[in-house]
């Protein structure tokens, strides 16, 4: 799948990192092609009718046939299709709404509009809010500063306390000056974080979603561990 030799792990991490990353890149364009990045429509449709189908569809085959070939008669039926979209659109809208205003004038509409603006509020809520947190003695916890404080002693002591875990087998490297413990990081290790990690979600900087790694499988794994040990030992992150 990937040209040349990306396998190889050889001089500094950043240098390793962009050479696979910019690979992979480049084929899944050649393979999959590439989108404008857009993200999916949020247009209000409820008021769409079969007219307004038609002529939407109409309109995305005069822009297929205007991509393919730009030619003057490909772009004439385009725009005049992109023409009659708007104009069933702007009937359809119309046409929907004065219903819907006739409605809201009703006692029943009067709830609607209680419930749209509970909806509305509700979404722009952030969904991910902590509102309630436990503290080291199972006490529950509301207000916003003792939540805060508690989440500041966690990570606190998850960073700065002495770790007491098995370190397995350890590689000894030293320079001229000190001598220090590094404990390699599995291949293992590598693919149980990957099988952790979930699928679809908001890409990284590199652009490169898990499952390009998950589809490499253990050839995969094995670079991907042998580049950490080697940003391990340098203390050099990509860039990335």
């Amino acid at each position: 799948m990937l040209q040349g030799d990306p396998w190889r792990v050889e001089g500094e991490p950043n240098m390793i990192w962009d050479e696979m990353a910019s690979r992979i890149r480049n084929t899944a364009r050649e393979v999959l092609g590439e989108s404008r990045g857009r993200g999916p429509p949020t247009k209000e449709t409820w008021w769409w009718n079969e007219e307004v189908q038609q002529a939407i569809k109409a309109k995305k085959e005069c822009y297929k046939r205007l991509h393919k070939c730009r030619n003057e008669d490909n772009y004439k039926c385009f725009r005049q299709a992109r023409k009659d979209a708007k104009k069933a659109v702007r009937e359809a809208r119309g046409k929907a709404c004065e219903g819907l205003y006739q409605k809201l004038e009703t006692k029943d509409g009067e709830k609607d509009i209680y419930r749209n603006a509970k909806q509305r509020e509700r979404r722009t809520k952030d969904l991910i809010r902590i509102k309630c947190i436990k503290d080291e003695a199972d006490r529950v916890l509301v207000k916003e500063d003792k939540i805060n404080e508690r989440w500041r002693t966690y990570f606190d002591t998850l960073f700065n306390e002495e770790s007491r875990g098995d370190f397995g087998d350890l590689d000894v490297t030293f320079d001229d000056t000190n001598r220090r413990f590094v404990r390699r990081i599995r291949a293992q290790e590598v693919k149980e974080a990957m099988h952790k990690m979930k699928n679809g979600k908001a890409l990284g900087p590199d652009d490169i979603p898990i499952e390009v790694w998950r589809c490499l499988g253990d050839i995969g794994v094995t670079w991907l561990t042998n580049l950490f040990n080697k940003i391990l030992v340098t203390k050099k992150m990509p860039d990335e």
